[in-house]
């Protein structure tokens, strides 16, 4: 193996297929996999621009992942239930399985995970745009199960036939259980509306602030997308941004009148001829905002993360150094196996002393 380099970012580059094959033949037999529905996977010869486009991908989508536990665990304290706790402390705890499913899926591509890190609360790389607006009532947790996981949903479902093996399998499992985060948010916003008016008046004010946020979630539009038309040829992405986009608002609807809520667009419309409902435009201008570091919370959001981060450099170090300890001071894909080992291993003499219930600060 040798290393070669993309956008300042040092990726192992196979040389299985070099001594017998041309970069042309490389070219090719990469271009008939894909055109063959086929899976692209680690080991396998892929263009330099394909693997810069996955981790940048899965990379953003871990982050999203992370970041995405802060809204709701702000909740978790004062949510008003014990069995409301408890499901939200579950739903964000799985928020966080997606984030190392992800991490270890973009560290097939080469990529390291603490360099990952450093670029998101450096500024270097993105999350979704969704994280940045504030959870005001206990109603926008629901609203962010319903809305936000929906089109969630919308946009994952099809990654799980993603060309990069590793990604697309991950994508399964996660889609399985953001489905049933969106059927608890829904749940939860169901009891509300037979509950008081108040809670009625909770409700529709939370889905009047998280509906054109769940808009851009699908990203700017195609004529202004950058990446989508690669994308859609390296079959990475199966559908376009306004498709998903469209399909989550047709999807939503029948929803909305089913919980009893108005969706805050006026110009919402069912039409016959297109076979879909027609909706108003959305602020490109904020969504713009947002994504520069200027929203309601992105200070907040990445000021959290530095501060986990830097608050566990002494659990990360520990487990390299008992990795080190037992596997002689290897270094490279082999240390790392040895060090998640090792937090395991931590993690499995924790509950043997405190049980699965206990916690650690």
């Amino acid at each position: 193996m040798t290393t070669v380099r993309s956008d300042d970012v040092e990726f192992p580059h196979s040389r299985e297929h070099d001594v017998t094959s041309s970069p042309n033949e490389l070219q090719r037999h990469f271009e008939r996999t894909i055109e063959h529905d086929h899976r692209i996977e680690p080991r396998d010869w892929m263009p330099d621009g394909y693997r810069k486009t996955m981790v940048r991908q899965i990379a953003q989508h871990a982050h999203s992942e992370i970041i995405g536990m802060q809204p709701e665990g702000n909740w978790i304290t004062r949510a008003p239930s014990l069995r409301r706790k408890a499901i939200l402390l579950a739903k964000v705890q799985d928020e966080a399985g997606h984030g190392l499913y992800l991490y270890s899926a973009a560290e097939t591509l080469g990529a390291d995970r603490e360099d990952l890190t450093v670029r998101l609360i450096e500024g270097r790389q993105k999350y979704s745009s969704i994280f940045n607006y504030p959870t005001l009532t206990f109603a926008d947790v629901g609203v962010i199960g319903w809305l936000v996981d929906g089109a969630a949903i919308c946009n994952q479902v099809p990654l799980c036939r993603s060309s990069y093996g590793p990604y697309a399998r991950a994508m399964i499992r996660i889609c399985k259980e953001e489905s049933f985060h969106q059927r608890q948010g829904y749940e939860l916003l169901m009891t509300m509306m037979r509950g008081t008016e108040a809670q009625r008046r909770m409700v529709q004010d939370a889905t009047d602030r998280w509906w054109w946020p769940s808009l851009m979630m699908f990203g700017p539009p195609d004529v202004e997308s950058p990446n989508t038309a690669q994308s859609m040829a390296w079959k990475v992405k199966r559908h376009t941004n306004d498709e998903l986009r469209q399909r989550f608002v047709d999807m939503t609807v029948p929803q909305a009148q089913a919980l009893g809520v108005t969706l805050p667009d006026p110009d919402l419309r069912w039409n016959p001829e297109r076979g879909h409902y027609d909706f108003g435009e959305i602020d490109w201008a904020e969504f713009k905002q947002i994504i520069s570091g200027n929203g309601p919370c992105n200070a907040q959001r990445v000021a959290a993360r530095r501060a986990a981060h830097e608050g566990g450099e002494w659990v990360r170090e520990a487990a390299a150094a008992y990795a080190a300890k037992h596997t002689g001071g290897r270094t490279g894909p082999d240390r790392h196996k040895s060090t998640y080992a090792a937090s395991a291993a931590v993690q499995d003499r924790h509950k043997s002393t405190y049980g699965d219930s206990g916690s650690a600060a």
